[in-house]
């Protein structure tokens, strides 16, 4: 096994995960190597990346003889399977691919970017144009980002690079290998015969094909940091988030004083905004951006009356924050599609739920018992009323010294009181009757004369 010792780590590692003690890798027992098998499963998504940096550094930190990626990948994104190529290249521990079964698109990337590649038989790698959601091809742009990447994958490693770039871009031709039209993608054997991989029956011959003796096999598993940063940057759980963050504020604001509504909805964005800084989709522009949005709209709604430019501005600049922090440094037509998904799903919540709440939360009776919602009137005993209730004058009768408009004065016996029609418009002069007393206002009509 040839290890390049000239490399060595230079860098601080951007992602602040939190990581699991170097000592849960067990030291080997005396001339025994240890090999670090790390699961790169499923779709390539940007809490991936983390995980397998985290891995590579603890095992250069514990002295590890190899790291192999366990591939077994429809592909993914793009930046994340960046990240992790940039990973290997800076170790200093030689990482190696083991494709198992399949290794496409961003799968096909990683493995190319290690120091060998092993295929079990039967396994295929490549067709790694980049597609959106929907199986369309990506921008010339991207393509040709993506044909560049991979061509330097294969000259680092010493591999044919115009194999790497077919597997890219359908219009290239390599005679014997790939015809114009059709995207490469190789079996085992072709790989071979390219000098792209070694075939191996199963895990014990990519051991064996290492050169190492008996070496002890360390399983990379992700850590409770990882996976929480995971699932709050899943596109499911991602409008919860926010949708929470938003409702916590909104009731915060028709509510007295700061309480829990407030603390959970700020909790709900910071969750969502530190996971999605984590894995590299947010950067500091998108928060900065959401938090101008924010001040915008609170401008609108606190200090300017009516809806003008600082609302629409306000709320421009929030969703655009939102967006752009979901769709990461290189996306495609699905990652836009997600984020407009997500950023759609949240403002029906939001809407939904907001009008539920604005309906019915001034009617709980446990609110207003508590003090968080003032009721429209309260007890003497439990606060101050601007007027007695004087149920006495229901009932009587007086006249409008004023116009009823439908405010006004009338005079009952020697007493002036304001009054209020109880429908209709009152001429000044009209006698007029108390329907209803309620504290300050009291509810007239008038008389028929008849």
């Amino acid at each position: 096994m040839v290890r390049n010792s000239s490399r060595s780590r230079k860098y601080v590692r951007a992602c602040a995960v939190v990581t699991l003690p170097l000592s849960v890798l067990a030291a080997p027992a005396a001339g025994q190597e240890r090999v670090v098998r790390v699961p790169v499963t499923g779709v390539v998504e940007m809490g991936l990346a983390p995980f397998v940096e985290r891995v590579i550094e603890e095992a250069e930190a514990s002295g590890a003889g190899a790291v192999v990626l366990e591939i077994e990948t429809p592909g993914g994104r793009v930046d994340a399977a960046e990240r992790i190529t940039n990973a290997i290249a800076r170790s200093s521990v030689p990482v190696y691919a083991y494709v198992n079964m399949h290794a496409y698109s961003a799968g096909a990337m990683i493995a190319l970017a290690t120091e060998q590649v092993f295929m079990r038989n039967g396994a295929v790698m490549g067709a790694a144009t980049p597609v959106d959601g929907s199986g369309t091809k990506g921008s010339e742009k991207i393509v040709s980002a993506m044909r560049a990447q991979m061509r330097s994958l294969a000259e680092l490693r010493g591999r044919d690079p115009a194999v790497a770039e077919a597997m890219v871009d359908e219009q290239l031709s390599i005679p014997d290998v790939v015809e114009e039209g059709k995207l490469l993608t190789l079996t085992t054997q072709e790989a071979v015969m390219l000098e792209y991989a070694e075939a191996v029956d199963d895990w014990d011959g990519v051991v064996a094909a290492l050169g190492l003796s008996a070496p002890q096999i360390t399983e990379a598993t992700v850590n409770w940091a990882e996976r929480i940063v995971r699932f709050f940057t899943n596109p499911v759980i991602a409008p919860f988030l926010l949708s929470l963050g938003f409702l916590g504020l909104i009731i915060e604001i028709k509510t007295a004083g700061f309480g829990w509504a407030g603390i959970a909805g700020l909790l709900s964005l910071a969750l969502f905004f530190g996971a999605h800084l984590l894995v590299g989709l947010a950067g500091a522009e998108d928060v900065i951006l959401v938090a101008i949005g924010a001040v915008l709209v609170g401008v609108e709604i606190l200090v300017i009356p009516g809806f003008g430019i600082f609302g629409i501005a306000g709320i421009a600049a929030l969703l655009g924050g939102l967006f752009m922090a979901q769709v990461g440094q290189l996306p495609t037509r699905a990652d836009f599609a997600q984020a407009a998904t997500v950023l759609t799903a949240t403002m029906l919540l939001v809407a939904i739920a907001a009008w539920g709440l604005l309906r019915f939360l001034p009617r709980s009776r446990r609110l207003k018992r508590s003090g968080v919602l003032l009721p429209e009137s309260t007890d003497r005993d439990e606060g101050y009323t601007s007027a007695d209730i004087r149920v006495d004058l229901e009932g009587a009768v007086g006249v409008a010294i004023t116009a009823l408009r439908p405010a006004g004065v009338g005079l009952f016996a020697d007493e002036r009181m304001d009054v209020v029609s109880e429908s209709e418009w009152i001429e000044e002069g009209t006698k007029i009757r108390i329907t209803s007393a309620e504290g300050y206002r009291h509810i007239v009509r008038a008389v028929n004369s008849n």
